[in-house]
């Protein structure tokens, strides 16, 4: 399979907040972060009613043999006692595009949750999959499969590695203060969205994909 090179770009548009990925697949993991961003929005030094929720966290992409992976993680990173968010009123985009270009999306996969009868009763509703007729569906912290595809949105530990001190003081120094063993995320969370897709529901081995979160009704 051919390497072509990895781009990564920021996304804008008319989402709560946006990160993108513009990946064409190389068989190697790729990942962007996009944390607090736009600050305006989400970072509750700047905002004193942040839209935690919409703020998207990391995307990591990669695939095996069988599989082309996704995880996007949000809402993070919160503290281990923090229960994961679950909003109604935000709509996740997965963008995938299998264009040269890599620019317009041509496979939007949608994320949307909603409650369920009991008090922390939740469940995803994922439409637009490669593969999948109609939604797949069911509740969170549950691994749902239809048609080669599994799907699962849950509370998972934040994966990011980041020495969040030693940027600080970096920045604020110009000497680099980096230390490997210092992990600004070690025990913090994020929610996830995690989705595996055969391969073979693709046309193609270049996917560009980015991910996007929209809140019905506007800024909080």
């Amino acid at each position: 399979m051919q390497r072509p090179t990895s781009r990564f770009i920021k996304a804008g548009g008319g989402g709560i907040a946006a990160v993108a990925a513009l990946l064409l697949v190389t068989g190697q993991a790729a990942r962007t972060a996009d944390h607090l961003d736009p600050p305006a929005r989400t970072d509750p030094a700047v905002d004193s009613t942040p839209d935690t929720p919409a703020d998207i966290a990391d995307v990591f992409t990669w695939y095996d043999a069988t599989n082309v992976n996704f995880v996007i993680t949000f809402a993070g990173p919160s503290s281990p006692t923090q229960p994961a968010f679950y909003d109604r009123d935000v709509l996740y985009t997965l963008n995938l595009s299998t264009q040269k270009a890599g620019t317009t999306a041509d496979i939007p996969i949608t994320f949307r949750f909603g409650k369920g009868a009991g008090a922390n009763d939740f469940g995803i509703q994922a439409s637009g999959i490669p593969g999948v007729t109609g939604t797949l569906e069911g509740p969170v912290e549950s691994t749902l499969t239809k048609s080669g595809v599994s799907l699962r949105a849950g509370l998972f530990d934040d994966p990011f590695f980041f020495d969040l001190q030693g940027f600080k003081d970096t920045k604020s120094t110009g000497t680099l203060m980096f230390n490997k063993t210092r992990n600004f995320f070690d025990g913090k969370n994020d929610t996830a969205i995690v989705l595996s897709i055969p391969r073979a529901n693709f046309t193609t081995s270049n996917i560009s994909a980015w991910f996007t979160t929209a809140r019905f009704g506007g800024q909080l």
